[in-house]
Formats: C-alpha cells, structure tokens, sequence
C-alpha cells in the first residue's frame, strides 16, 4: 500500500463550518481518504457529513480531541453513531473499545500523551515508542494516530522509532505542510498522514493558495513519493513510423505487461509462417494489407485490424507499395519470414 493523504476538514482541530464544500471539491479530485473532528459541528451534520464521503467513494475518518474521560466516551459513542470507518485518536482505550466492538470500525489511538488543545504530542522517543508497543498489541486496535510533528523531539527520528517497534499501520498528524515533511514520513515507514489546515490556509507550497490547488500539488506530491506517476506521454503514429525505414521484421514501439506494441513496414508478401503460442492483432496504420490464410484471404483496409490466433498459418502481403502495420503480441514473438515461430 502507498502512502495514504488523509484530507481533514478542520482547522486547529476544529471541523469547519463549509466542511460539506471542501468535501465536493476533495471529491472531485480524487481524494479518497477524507476525515473531520467531534467538534466544530453538530452530531447530524457530521452524520451528513459522512454519508456524503461515503457517497463519493472515499474512507471516513473521525478523529477525537477529547482531552477528559466523559468527553472521549462520548466521542467514541458518537463514532458508532455516525458509522465513520476508521476512528483516530483519543487515548482511553479501555473505555473505547468495549463501545467500537461488534462495528467495523478501525481504531488507531494516540500514542504518548497528549495534552492541550490544538493538542500536543509529550514525552520522550522512549516513552513513546513504549506506549506505541502497548497500544498495538491490544485486540480491537488497528493502528496508531502518532502527533509527530506536534512533539519536541527528533521528528523522523520519533515516526521512525514508532514504525520500527509496531507491525501495524501508523499514520502521522500535527503541522504536515510540507513536501519535505511529506517524504520524511514516507521515508521513515509511515502509513499515512493528515493535512487539514495547512491546505485550508493555503499554507502548503502550491501554485495557488485556494483549496484546489492546494489539494492538487498535495496528491500530486504524494503521487511521487509512492512512484504513481506516468513516465509516459503519447505517441503520433505518423512519427514512430518516420523514425525508422526498415522493413519486417517489426520494430519495438513499447510495452505494455508482457505485451509489445510493435510497429511494421513491409512490401509484397512476408511469407508463410505461424506461432505456436501467441495469437496477434494486426492493425493496418496506412495503405492495404491482404492476409492470406489456408482457407481464404481477408483484406484489411486502413483503420481496421484483424485478430490471427497462435497456430493458424498466414501470410500478410502489402496490396500497395507500402505496408504500415501496428501489431499487439506476446513479447517472444519471433517474426522470422518464411518459417514458423517457436515463442
């Protein structure tokens, strides 16, 4: 799994008054993780707020900020009321897993102590890392909610230490807004992240300081880090075919899992010949191409193509001067005229 954004619709820990808003506009760019606080709005309008994410095809996420007792067994409360997917926060497991259990909810507390409001991240690396151990390994929990960047300590070095001693997921809060803060995490083998108000203040280093930008330069940030970028841009047919003169065999265009998309230029007839394992699509780019089989022949105008399963004898003969052909095959293909192929 690649490194999870988590969009938050809060500021300083606080659901904000148009989160319904900055949702259609995460929605609509493809955010598909997306969570709020306890506070800030009312219960029915996180409750709407939620099967709006749901709607969209994203994971819902709640995080809670109660600093007491009462407060946080409430929250939780209003977690299984609401039916997010995933709750983050709080540190009273006790009290919270015997209200999440039998729902599908997930839960990841924070690890440390935590204390004020926005909250802060106390204790040393050690300290940390121990409650992180104790944390992860209780039934019913299935990851951590580490405030990292809300802590005095060594920040890759306290994500880092944290992943090391858990096996499961730990996502990072608190001040993400940065792409270097972005690819310490990742390094550091965090699972995920929130960024809430950076991207509502226009705080993330983005073209723009409105929230589409915002978001944009964010996923596309985390595109990198997780290698989900294209290094591919498209190809004009009339100009792959003038890189070369050379007629048959085909030439390697690019490739496509095991499959080669191969481009051939060829005049009169290639010769009989067949593959054992591979069928073939040929597809006539320019010009005439009559396909000789044992039991008719088939001419294949510009435009169209043909599909020769493997083992089926054929002869491919260009009507014109010039052939142009883009066929799709296996990579083991062989295309030596005149003889069957053993790929």
């Amino acid at each position: 799994m690649g490194l999870r954004f988590i969009f938050m619709l809060t500021r300083n820990d606080r659901t904000v008054a148009d989160a319904m808003e900055q949702l259609r506009t995460a929605l609509a760019l493809g955010v598909r993780h997306i969570g709020f606080k306890d506070i800030g709005l009312p219960l029915d309008k996180l409750k709407a707020l939620n099967s709006a994410i749901k709607a969209g095809g994203a994971t819902s996420y709640l995080e809670v900020v109660s600093l007491d007792r009462d407060s946080e067994i409430a929250s939780a409360r209003a977690a299984v009321e609401i039916g997010i997917d995933i709750l983050l926060g709080g540190t009273r497991v006790d009290d919270v897993l015997p209200l999440i259990a039998g729902t599908t909810i997930q839960y990841c507390p924070f690890p440390g102590t935590i204390s004020g409001h926005p909250s802060v991240l106390e204790g040393s690396i050690d300290e940390i890392v121990a409650s992180a151990r104790a944390l992860a390994s209780r039934d019913g929990v299935h990851g951590l909610d580490l405030l990292a960047y809300r802590s005095h300590e060594n920040v890759p070095a306290l994500i880092e230490a944290v992943c090391s001693a858990v096996a499961k997921p730990v996502y990072v809060a608190g001040s993400i807004d940065t792409p270097g803060r972005i690819a310490a995490l990742k390094e550091a083998g965090a699972a995920g992240f929130t960024i809430g108000t950076a991207a509502l203040d226009g705080n993330y280093p983005a073209e723009g300081k409105d929230v589409p930008s915002q978001l944009k330069t964010i996923i596309r940030d985390v595109a990198l880090l997780n290698r989900h970028i294209s290094p591919f841009h498209k190809e004009n047919l009339n100009s792959a075919f003038g890189r070369f003169s050379d007629t048959w065999p085909p030439q390697i265009a690019a490739g496509v899992n095991n499959l080669q998309i191969k481009l051939a230029k060829f005049e009169g007839e290639v010769g009989w010949h067949f593959n054992n394992c591979e069928d073939e699509v040929f597809f006539v780019h320019k010009g005439r191409m009559l396909m000789k089989f044992r039991d008719r022949d088939e001419i294949i105008e510009e435009g169209e193509f043909i599909v020769v399963p493997h083992g089926v004898e054929r002869c491919p003969t260009a009507l014109e001067e010039r052939c142009e052909v883009v066929l799709l095959e296996v990579g083991a293909t062989s295309h030596a005229a005149g003889t069957p192929s053993t790929a």
